[in-house]
């Protein structure tokens, strides 16, 4: 146990000295391996097993096709991206929110929620959403703080609300049913979203000058708004409906694996930008070198995290940790308690996928040894690593609004979502609580027999 706890403290502080988290984890993980098998870092026996866990590590991870769902996630929302679709969400929102105070931050909250129900990614659904919802609120006068917390916010969305890559990668770490976390994520991607509107509320009704009302749109420009969405709601349906098995009926009896729609659905929003012309050859090029890019750099920090498992699960972390909590025979409540706390602390140094591929392999099989459901405590642990996007002093959410945005201070940013971070610190407290609002929908989806 003594040389996992090392381990875990040297990787934190190569990431506090800026070293890439995959190089941190995968030396560490190297390291310790060699370390624990042979008794010296320097000993042929340790060295030759560490350099073939390695190796065998790169070689099934490459070869293992769940992990084709990444990609193909990754395709279909720069595709939905490609499609302009983010503008159609944000002006269906406006229609209907616009004409309250602090309405355009309303709309944009609920525009990050449903571009999140088709792109999957937090950073992307912030950077979209900063360039087609920051320039209508500074023309009605809002301030900046409002503005960009509300994107910054909303944006945490995209890793909760399915598709989502990071449950598609906790589903794999923990050999957790994919199509369960994304049934599972649904209600507490819409409370998120409900709990920011309260959020904004609050800021509006402390300071009415920080969203200001806006103009309230005629039924019939609703009605047009929402005719431009067809495809955001026939997609979502595509996804999720075969996970899910509504189409599981004579004569289709279709029902979906997560790669199957994960193809599904970048084909449909492949289909869907084409038809809106926004697809050319040159871009087209450039949406799959931006996806093989950006699965190149997550499978190579799954690959780093995987190596620092194999270390810490031989080195007996989890294990101890199990033995210490029923030694002293301390409530499985506490113990969460305790894990939430660190992960909320893990939250201001930590970008939120390397804080979970960093501890999931050490506390997940202590919470399933105390009776808690895997699916249960996966949307616990993504709705804390939401909150880690908008937690100072990374906030990776926050930076990407400052880079978008660029005249705005982080300071003004973090000072913004302050609400949102309070709305976020309840919404966590309400699905610990009553675990049946996260398990509803997947125990339903298990009694259909999917």
């Amino acid at each position: 146990m003594s040389e996992a706890l090392i381990g875990f403290a040297v990787v934190l502080i190569l990431v506090l000295l800026r070293m890439p988290i995959v190089f941190a984890m995968g030396l560490v993980g190297t390291f310790g391996y060699t370390y624990v098998r042979g008794g010296s870092f320097f000993d042929g026996r340790g060295m030759k097993a560490s350099m073939s866990m390695v190796g065998r590590q790169i070689v099934d991870t490459a070869q293992d096709y769940g992990l084709s769902v990444i990609p193909l996630f990754i395709l279909m929302g720069l595709f939905v991206n490609k499609g302009g679709l983010s503008r159609e969400l944000y002006a269906v929102s406006n229609a209907f929110l616009g004409h309250f105070r602090g309405g355009l931050a309303m709309a944009t909250v609920a525009a990050c929620g449903g571009f999140s129900a088709i792109c999957g990614s937090s950073l992307a659904t912030a950077a979209t959403m900063s360039k087609v919802a920051m320039p209508e609120m500074r023309r009605y006068g809002y301030a900046d703080s409002l503005s960009t917390a509300s994107i910054a916010a909303g944006g945490t969305l995209g890793i909760l609300i399915p598709p989502s890559v990071i449950l598609v990668i906790y589903g794999l770490l923990t050999e957790t049913s994919i199509g369960k976390l994304f049934m599972a994520g649904i209600i507490p991607g819409i409370l998120g979203i409900l709990f920011y509107l309260f959020a904004v509320r609050w800021v509006v009704y402390r300071n009415p000058e920080a969203g200001p009302a806006g103009k309230k749109a005629g039924w019939g420009e609703r009605l047009r708004a929402m005719r431009d969405v067809w495809a955001v709601l026939l997609l979502f349906f595509l996804v999720i409906g075969g996970l899910y098995g509504m189409f599981d009926f004579e004569p289709l009896n279709l029902t979906f694996s997560p790669t199957e729609a994960a193809g599904m659905g970048a084909m449909g929003a492949f289909l869907i930008a084409l038809s809106r012309g926004g697809l050319t050859i040159s871009s087209i090029f450039e949406t799959l070198r931006e996806t093989a890019f950006t699965t190149a750099a997550l499978f190579a920090v799954l690959i780093g995290a995987q190596i620092f498992s194999n270390f810490v699960n031989l080195a007996g972390l989890p294990d101890a940790l199990i033995g210490i909590v029923t030694a002293y025979d301390v409530s499985p409540f506490v113990v969460l308690l305790m894990i939430l706390c660190i992960y909320i602390i893990l939250g201001c140094v930590f970008e939120s996928l390397s804080m979970l591929l960093l501890t999931v392999p050490i506390f997940f099989p202590l919470v399933t040894s105390l009776g808690f459901d895997p699916i249960w405590f996966g949307i616990v642990v993504v709705v804390v690593t939401e909150i880690s996007l908008i937690t100072p002093p990374v906030g990776l959410n926050v930076f990407i609004l400052k880079a978008v945005v660029g005249d705005v201070s982080t300071g003004t940013i973090f000072r913004g979502v302050t609400p949102f971070w309070i709305a976020d610190i309840f919404r966590l407290a309400l699905i610990v609580l009553v675990p049946w609002l996260v398990l509803v929908l997947p125990n339903s989806m298990g009694a259909m027999g999917h």
